[in-house]
């Protein structure tokens, strides 16, 4: 029987502590594949600390397995993804982080789905967010639940970018070649059969995480914008809403000043009026900005990262 090859994409930013304890579960679980071998592609996402160098003794220690792409500086989490998944090589295509919150062990379990239902990607979710903030468990779910009804994509709650999916799966994923990216969105766009196995949190092994709140945050308004009109059909409601108040209002003082005569001017309503109108056409325009700027990002065409080496041009520098 064909052994068959699985890549596993591993972006790493900063993750010198994780990735030896990373490198070792994994290694224990491959293991436990049966007919399958593992092939790694770490990318390291212009990290400052030893995590290429860290990088470059796995690889010295394993040159058939490992593998990795270092970037020019930090790019961000969805280029290091796509880079990943260009060089994967793989029958079947992970992608996993290497804080060991991706349970390993899910593997093989992973693996004999494809194997055997007809999946084209087996992803995972968390049952349970212990051991995270309160708050931001709170904004979560939100978030969730404001994307499924907002989008026509689905967003499955709880769900991580650990994934095992099929290589015309990951083809599908590869032509999307768009700039602004966020790949839960893209991994549910292009469809194909997911089934979601449920898991247990599990705290970062080692290290701390480079995602602070504001850094969520910022990051699920590029799923809203990336996925999502709904703001700017808010933001014509809204200013639909102004005209109608102001028209009633309108008519109002009107009618007041011919029944009781005209009162002596109300500067502060005045005033406030026109900061409240004004405050809303900023906000609206605000949001327009928001998308034609993605647009302009759209059009310069420009890559999504930049490599600086990789574990072939090292060999080649040896040669």
């Amino acid at each position: 029987m064909k052994i068959e090859q699985i890549s596993i994409v591993v972006p790493c930013f900063n993750e010198e502590l994780a990735l030896p304890f990373f490198y070792a579960a994994l290694e224990e679980t491959r293991k436990n594949l049966k007919q399958a071998d593992i092939e790694y592609i770490f990318i390291d996402d212009g990290s400052k600390d030893q995590t290429l160098n860290t990088l470059k003794k796995f690889a010295a220690q394993d040159t058939k397995r490992v593998h990795y792409l270092s970037f020019s500086r930090n790019f961000g989490k969805e280029a290091a993804l796509i880079a990943g998944l260009q060089y994967a090589t793989g029958d079947y295509i992970a992608v996993m982080d290497a804080d060991l919150q991706d349970p390993p062990e899910l593997l093989p379990e992973m693996l004999e789905l494809l194997r055997t239902k007809e999946y084209d990607c087996i992803g995972t979710r968390r049952i349970t967010r212990n051991g995270e903030p309160p708050i931001r468990s709170f904004f979560a779910n939100c978030f969730y639940r404001l994307m499924n009804r907002i989008s026509d994509t689905e967003f499955v709650d709880g769900a991580r970018d650990y994934r095992l999916m099929t290589r015309r799966m990951v083809e599908a994923v590869l032509s999307l070649d768009e700039v602004n990216r966020f790949s839960k969105g893209i991994f549910s766009w292009v469809g194909f059969e997911t089934y979601y196995l449920p898991y247990e949190n599990k705290e970062r092994v080692a290290g701390k995480t480079s995602w602070s709140f504001w850094g969520l945050f910022n990051y699920s308004l590029e799923a809203i914008i990336n996925f999502s009109e709904f703001p700017l059909t808010f933001a014509s409601f809204i200013g639909l809403f102004s005209f109608l108040a102001a028209i009633f209002f309108l008519l109002f003082i009107v009618v007041r000043a011919l029944i009781f005569g005209d009162p002596t001017a109300g500067w502060p309503s005045l005033v406030t009026i026109m900061l409240a109108v004004g405050g809303l056409q900023l906000f609206c325009l605000g949001i327009v900005g928001k998308y034609l700027g993605k647009t302009y990002l759209e059009t310069k065409r420009r890559p999504l990262y930049i490599l600086k080496e990789t574990d072939q041009t090292e060999k080649e520098k040896k040669q």
